[in-house]
């Protein structure tokens, strides 16, 4: 018996001891595990940083890009915030299908009258279908056996007509694929009052999620779209791009802890504001910007040419005040889809002979009264190869008559027989006039000019050079062509063309851009002044003079140019040409430069020489600038005295005197208070009103009156009347009190 009393103790001992060893042993571990996680492992960052993810989350807090506004601040593209629900059809708010259905069923309703899209009927199954469709199984596994009710709250709740849908094990089993409610994003205003609809004013809980967008808006339609610009995936060029940082600003962030499931707060002090993108203020007026695209259409549909450009310039500052690139697109609409002012290089033609008349007159110190014969529209031999003027009626030319006609073989003799043997500082100087280089527009797309830089290499170079002289071998852009006229009109100070002047953030300044100077002096004043009478002279009696020949508002200086253009890499033998015509006005005090190049076919009935092709253009938006500035006009200043008229116009008596009574002057004698008379102002401003015969068997004396009242008297006795002039009639073809016999012409010249 002790034995085996004492074998049972040694056993319960034994498993005591092997009891105590291995709790000893799992406190051993318990221990070293604490030690290693607290000291050595990871493990706590790592469940720490996984705990504070899903308590903490930050939010990026979106800046708002800064605008692009016209000089005056009239927007040409705004950011506006839009608005777009995408509902989470898988979320546990929308779990019970009685309320979902009925509150669905009234937001159907409401939709369906805000946006006239659908019908309430197609809204209310978009609802039930998606709602469906987020229950269903996900990645094949049906977890709908479990329910989040028991038996008898789940027969409760049907006996109170509500239903509960089998939900997933785990809510990452849902699927919370958003889905956009709105046909279209919605402005604050609309969003505003949407919010207030069922469902979407959190009713069921936060079941969707408002995503905002930042979308650029751009008021004037099509206006200047090229020059304004994109930025995204359809492109990158314009305004926007080259000023996209500014414009862009910052983004802030902010730290949100989340209070309970689809609940969140910002916590407080944490993360940063955002700061908005300042607004670039461009150089173009919104005005001319519109006359300017409305002209350029109207010339491309009438002459069914395939592009054109249109650039108005201010010639001190260099600001750009409209830039219209107009093209055909797939539709054969003209569309802002190239900047061909800024981007294609071409060979311009006859307005390149700017530079050929710079180059003549200040390098090779050529009178303008060299003669050289021009073969009145023949081809001459020049460099080896035959060049004829395009306009016939001259033979030999002095070079005024030469810049105004445009003449190609004038240009060429006088270029070949100066630097026939020197083609090098021919090139050079053309090099100082910065014909070689873009003129400060590269992040804009500008490319770069060509010219001969060895002529060496170049085969029959006699006749390149020939070329060269009227506007072919070179090719530049229009824009850079412009800057040349521009520096001629600003007394031979080029400046750069800009198309920013501003930077505002808030509307308060920032940042004013001042013009930037490429060349203090392109040439002598002396060579400025005479190019500028040759200039002057195309308007006057030249290729320009249809344009501006009439008009006596103000003085125009300028030049056309023609030139056939390489289409498809054919060069020259299709039928392609480029027309331009360029001015700056009013010549004595230039403030304003026009270009306008068109590219066109030839057609039966269709221009495309420069002049009818660009001159229409640049007449309608010289003639609307000079009508819109009104310091150009005439001012009556007071200095106290009285003034009275030197001249009254005769007829109606009555009418007379009331009108010499209103103009104060002192005195009026008349010989009939009615009728018809003659009026004479003295040299001590009295009107003194001699009446007219009543016989209408005589022709009246109308000298001295206005056309109306001439006309009337004239065919009162059975005269019929022509005339010429404006004003007052200062002759009149049959004598005055002669018989006058019905159906004979009477002649009337007003002055």
């Amino acid at each position: 018996m002790k034995e085996g009393k004492s074998k049972i103790k040694s056993d319960i001992l034994l498993r005591v001891r092997l009891l105590y060893l291995l709790f000893i042993g799992i406190g051993i571990a318990v221990l070293g595990r604490l030690v290693w996680v607290q000291m050595f492992s990871s493990e706590v960052d790592y469940n720490a940083r996984r705990l504070e993810s899903r308590i903490f989350t930050e939010e990026i807090l979106p800046a708002q890009r800064g605008s692009i506004l016209a000089r005056n601040g009239e927007p040409l593209a705004v950011s506006m915030f839009r608005y777009q629900v995408e509902m989470d059809f898988g979320s546990p708010g929308l779990d019970s299908l009685g309320t979902f259905r009925e509150q669905s069923d009234s937001l159907a309703k409401l939709l369906a009258s805000f946006f006239r899209d659908r019908t309430a009927a197609q809204y209310r199954e978009f609802f039930r279908t998606s709602h469906a469709r987020h229950y269903r199984l996900v990645n094949g596994r049906d977890t709908s056996v479990l329910r989040d009710e028991g038996f008898f709250a789940r027969l409760l709740n049907r006996l109170r007509g509500e239903e509960y849908v089998k939900r997933r094990i785990y809510d990452t089993i849902r699927d919370h694929t958003p889905v956009k409610l709105f046909p279209r994003e919605v402005d604050y205003n609309e969003w505003q009052e949407l919010r207030k609809y069922p469902i979407l004013n959190w009713n069921m809980g936060m079941v969707y999620n408002l995503v905002r967008h930042d979308r650029r808006i751009y008021p004037q339609g099509e206006l200047a779209r090229r020059t304004i610009g994109l930025t995204g995936d359809r492109g990158n060029y314009g305004i926007e791009a080259v000023w996209r940082e500014t414009l862009a600003g910052r983004d802030g962030r902010a730290v949100r802890q989340r209070i309970a499931r689809g609940f969140s707060g910002r916590v407080v002090g944490s993360g940063e504001d955002p700061v908005d993108g300042a607004d670039v203020v461009s150089t173009l007026d919104l005005d001319l910007q519109d006359v300017a695209d409305k002209t350029l259409r109207r010339q491309l549909e009438r002459q069914n040419a395939l592009w054109g450009t249109t650039i108005v310039m201010e010639v001190q500052t260099g600001e750009i005040l409209a830039l219209v690139n107009l093209g055909r697109n797939s539709r054969g609409e003209y569309v802002e889809n190239t900047n061909y002012a800024i981007a294609k290089r071409a060979e311009l033609g006859s307005v390149f002979k700017l530079a050929t008349m710079l180059a003549l007159v200040e390098d090779a110190d050529m009178p303008l009264s060299t003669v050289y014969d021009t073969g009145d529209g023949r081809p001459v031999a020049v460099g080896g190869a035959p060049v004829r003027d395009a306009h016939g009626g001259h033979r030999e030319m002095d070079f005024r008559t030469a810049a105004a006609q445009s003449s190609n073989v004038y240009f060429a003799e006088a270029v070949v027989e100066r630097y026939a043997d020197r083609k090098e500082r021919y090139t050079d100087f053309l090099r100082k006039l910065r014909l070689d280089r873009t003129v400060g527009l590269e992040a804009y797309g500008e490319r770069a000019p060509y010219l001969p830089s060895d002529w060496r290499k170049i085969g029959g170079a006699n006749q390149a050079l020939a070329r060269l002289a009227f506007g072919y071998v070179a090719e530049l852009t229009p824009m850079q062509m412009l800057t040349l006229y521009n520096a001629v009109a600003n007394d031979g100070c080029m400046v750069a063309p800009r198309l920013v002047r501003e930077i505002r953030r808030g509307g308060v300044l920032e940042e004013r851009f001042r013009p930037e100077v490429l060349e203090e002096r392109i040439c002598s004043p002396a060579t400025i002044r005479t190019v500028r009478e040759l200039l002057e002279e195309v308007c006057r009696s030249g290729t320009g003079a249809p344009y501006f020949r009439d008009t006596t508002l103000f003085r125009a200086a300028g030049k056309t140019g023609t030139a056939q253009f390489a289409q498809d890499g054919i060069r020259y033998s299709d039928g392609y040409y480029m027309g331009s015509m360029v001015v700056y006005f009013p010549a004595e005090e230039p403030r304003y430069t026009i270009l306008t190049t068109i590219h066109t076919r030839r057609q039966g009935g269709k221009a495309y020489y420069g002049g009818p092709l660009a001159g229409p253009v640049v007449k309608r938006m010289a003639g609307y600038i000079y009508h819109r500035e009104h310091d150009w006009h005439a001012r009556v200043g007071s200095t106290g005295e009285r003034h009275h008229p030197v001249r009254i116009k005769g007829g109606d008596i009555a009418q007379v005197r009331r009108v010499a009574g209103k103009l104060g002057s002192p005195d009026v004698e008349y010989d009939s208070r009615t009728g018809w008379g003659r009026a004479e102002v003295d040299s001590a401003a009295r009107v003194r009103i001699t009446a007219l015969p009543q016989d209408f068997e005589t022709v009246p004396d109308v000298r001295g009156m206005g056309l109306k009242d001439a006309l009337f008297l004239m065919e009162q006795r059975g005269l019929r009347v022509s005339f010429t002039g404006t004003g007052a009639v200062r002759e009149q073809s049959l004598a005055p009190n002669s018989r006058a016999v019905a159906g004979r012409t009477v002649r009337l010249t007003l002055r």
